[in-house]
């Protein structure tokens, strides 16, 4: 039991749209990921999915409407909802989702990563 340091996790890594496990609780794991750009839409049957903004601002597409979280702020994606997130600068963010969970939902592309790095 020691006290996590995000700011210094977040200075471990460079690379975009490739979460860090930091952590598990409860059958879930907390995930720091930096994200530039666009990404793939995508839906996760079973799962939900935080988004904590710690640095920036992400927009999340949906197909109906578009959402921006801003520092400080947080969204909850509630499974089977397609959507596509986008950070026009670099973002910075805390997911917490189950271990099952795959960051592509029910697309395999070449930025899906099987197994979450520890840092």
């Amino acid at each position: 039991m020691e006290p996590i340091n995000i700011s210094k996790k977040f200075s471990l890594f460079k690379d975009y749209w490739t979460p860090k496990k930091v952590g598990e609780l409860n059958g879930q794991q907390i995930l720091l990921a930096k994200l530039k750009g666009d990404f793939i839409w995508h839906t996760h049957e079973n799962e939900d999915e935080l988004f904590m903004v710690i640095k920036g601002c992400l927009t999340i597409y949906f197909r109906d409407k578009t959402v921006e979280i801003h520092e400080g702020e947080m969204c909850i994606i509630p499974k089977r909802t397609e959507h596509k997130p986008f950070a026009k600068e670099e973002v910075q963010v805390l997911l917490f989702e189950p271990l099952s969970i795959k960051h592509t939902g029910n697309i395999t592309s070449d930025v899906t990563v099987k197994t979450f790095q520890e840092i």
